[in-house]
Protein backbone atom coordinates (compact mmCIF):
# COMPACT_ATOMS: atom_id res chain seq x y z
CA UNK A 1 0.00 0.00 0.00
CA UNK A 2 1.47 3.35 -1.07
CA UNK A 3 1.49 6.21 1.40
CA UNK A 4 1.46 10.00 1.51
CA UNK A 5 4.28 12.23 2.71
CA UNK A 6 2.27 13.02 5.87
CA UNK A 7 1.78 9.32 6.67
CA UNK A 8 5.52 8.71 6.21
CA UNK A 9 6.28 11.65 8.48
CA UNK A 10 4.01 10.25 11.22
CA UNK A 11 5.79 6.90 10.96
CA UNK A 12 9.19 8.63 11.06
CA UNK A 13 8.24 10.33 14.34
CA UNK A 14 7.36 6.93 15.81
CA UNK A 15 10.75 5.59 14.72
CA UNK A 16 12.58 8.58 16.21
CA UNK A 17 10.78 7.94 19.49
CA UNK A 18 11.60 4.23 19.30
CA UNK A 19 15.29 5.11 18.86
CA UNK A 20 15.03 7.38 21.94
CA UNK A 21 16.18 10.47 20.05
CA UNK A 22 16.61 13.76 21.94
CA UNK A 23 13.10 15.31 22.23
CA UNK A 24 14.03 18.71 20.69
CA UNK A 25 15.21 16.87 17.55
CA UNK A 26 11.92 14.97 17.37
CA UNK A 27 9.99 18.21 17.83
CA UNK A 28 12.06 19.93 15.13
CA UNK A 29 11.18 17.13 12.75
CA UNK A 30 7.48 17.23 13.72
CA UNK A 31 7.10 21.00 13.49
CA UNK A 32 9.50 22.02 10.72
CA UNK A 33 10.58 18.84 8.87
CA UNK A 34 14.10 19.37 10.23
CA UNK A 35 16.29 16.29 9.92
CA UNK A 36 19.09 15.65 12.39
CA UNK A 37 22.57 14.68 11.25
CA UNK A 38 24.60 12.60 13.75
CA UNK A 39 28.35 12.45 14.26
CA UNK A 40 29.31 10.00 17.04
CA UNK A 41 25.98 10.40 18.90
CA UNK A 42 26.10 14.22 18.65
CA UNK A 43 23.46 15.80 16.47
CA UNK A 44 22.85 18.98 14.51
CA UNK A 45 20.44 20.03 11.77
CA UNK A 46 21.32 18.80 8.30
CA UNK A 47 20.66 22.26 6.81
CA UNK A 48 24.06 23.19 8.27
CA UNK A 49 25.56 20.81 5.69
CA UNK A 50 24.18 21.94 2.27
CA UNK A 51 25.78 19.08 0.29
CA UNK A 52 24.25 16.43 2.56
CA UNK A 53 20.88 18.19 2.64
CA UNK A 54 20.86 18.26 -1.18
CA UNK A 55 21.69 14.54 -1.34
CA UNK A 56 18.87 13.84 1.16
CA UNK A 57 16.39 15.73 -1.02
CA UNK A 58 17.54 13.82 -4.12
CA UNK A 59 17.03 10.48 -2.34
CA UNK A 60 13.57 11.47 -1.11
CA UNK A 61 12.51 12.59 -4.59
CA UNK A 62 13.99 9.65 -6.50
CA UNK A 63 12.72 6.93 -4.15
CA UNK A 64 9.52 8.58 -2.84
CA UNK A 65 10.62 8.17 0.77
CA UNK A 66 11.07 10.30 3.90
CA UNK A 67 14.49 10.61 5.54
CA UNK A 68 14.26 11.09 9.31
CA UNK A 69 17.90 10.85 10.46
CA UNK A 70 21.41 10.72 8.99
CA UNK A 71 24.61 9.23 10.37
CA UNK A 72 28.16 9.78 9.15
CA UNK A 73 31.29 7.69 9.43
CA UNK A 74 34.63 6.98 7.80
CA UNK A 75 35.34 3.34 6.93
CA UNK A 76 38.06 1.38 5.16
CA UNK A 77 35.88 1.45 2.03
CA UNK A 78 34.94 5.13 2.04
CA UNK A 79 33.18 8.04 3.69
CA UNK A 80 29.59 6.97 4.39
CA UNK A 81 26.37 8.87 4.98
CA UNK A 82 23.46 6.69 6.13
CA UNK A 83 20.02 8.12 5.40
CA UNK A 84 17.53 6.38 7.72
CA UNK A 85 14.19 6.49 5.96
CA UNK A 86 10.56 5.54 5.77
CA UNK A 87 9.64 3.88 2.48
CA UNK A 88 6.45 4.63 0.59
CA UNK A 89 5.27 1.02 0.99
CA UNK A 90 3.45 0.68 4.32
CA UNK A 91 3.84 -3.10 4.29
CA UNK A 92 7.59 -2.58 4.87
CA UNK A 93 7.23 -0.34 7.92
CA UNK A 94 7.30 -3.08 10.55
CA UNK A 95 10.91 -3.87 9.60
CA UNK A 96 12.33 -0.35 9.21
CA UNK A 97 13.57 -0.33 12.84
CA UNK A 98 13.86 -3.47 14.91
CA UNK A 99 15.35 -3.93 18.35
CA UNK A 100 18.62 -5.87 18.29
CA UNK A 101 19.88 -5.93 21.88
CA UNK A 102 20.17 -3.34 24.64
CA UNK A 103 20.12 0.06 22.97
CA UNK A 104 21.07 -1.29 19.53
CA UNK A 105 18.68 -1.37 16.58
CA UNK A 106 18.56 -2.76 13.05
CA UNK A 107 17.56 0.14 10.80
CA UNK A 108 16.77 0.39 7.10
CA UNK A 109 18.75 3.08 5.28
CA UNK A 110 20.21 4.30 2.04
CA UNK A 111 23.97 4.22 2.50
CA UNK A 112 25.74 6.78 0.31
CA UNK A 113 29.43 6.11 -0.23
CA UNK A 114 30.68 9.61 -1.02
CA UNK A 115 34.08 8.30 -2.20
CA UNK A 116 32.63 5.64 -4.51
CA UNK A 117 29.01 6.28 -5.48
CA UNK A 118 28.81 2.91 -7.28
CA UNK A 119 29.03 1.29 -3.83
CA UNK A 120 25.97 3.19 -2.54
CA UNK A 121 22.97 1.01 -1.72
CA UNK A 122 19.88 0.35 0.38
CA UNK A 123 20.25 -2.03 3.27
CA UNK A 124 20.03 -2.77 6.95
CA UNK A 125 22.58 -1.43 9.38
CA UNK A 126 22.95 -1.41 13.14
CA UNK A 127 22.81 1.81 15.11
CA UNK A 128 23.39 2.34 18.80
CA UNK A 129 21.27 4.87 20.67
CA UNK A 130 22.94 6.85 23.45
CA UNK A 131 22.22 10.18 25.13
CA UNK A 132 19.51 11.13 22.64
CA UNK A 133 21.70 10.47 19.58
CA UNK A 134 22.60 7.54 17.36
CA UNK A 135 25.75 6.13 15.78
CA UNK A 136 26.20 3.41 13.19
CA UNK A 137 28.06 0.45 14.67
CA UNK A 138 27.50 -2.19 12.00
Amino acid sequence: MKTTKEQRKEQAVKLLEQLDIYKPYINGFKQSDKVCFYENFGGFWVDQEPEIEKKMQEIEKEYNCTVYAITHEFTEFGELYDFLLVTSDKSEWETLVEKAQGNEYYTFAYCWNKDDDCCSEFGTLIVKSFGGGIKRIG
